[in-house]
């Protein structure tokens, strides 16, 4: 949770491009949804629309919240 506190912290003061520079460095946080949400929020502020989206997608997989999973799913309409 920490280590994606960082990318997001950046992301704010320089722009998303670093902050998901700084996401895909992590590697271990794989099965953790905000990992794939936040860096998913990011390709889509970047305007990068396919890759937002199955990162949404991914986020979905391990979510068993109906209303994580419902906010997801938006987003994905979003894109």
């Amino acid at each position: 949770m920490v280590e994606l506190n960082r990318p997001a912290a950046v992301a704010m003061a320089e722009g998303p491009k670093r902050g998901l520079e700084l996401i895909n460095a992590i590697d271990e946080l794989d099965a953790y949804l905000p990992f794939h949400s936040a860096r998913a929020d990011l390709l889509r502020r970047l305007g990068r629309g396919a890759e937002a989206t199955a990162a949404y997608k991914r986020a979905l997989e391990p979510s068993g919240n109906e209303v994580e999973r419902r906010f997801l799913k938006r987003r994905i309409r979003g894109v």
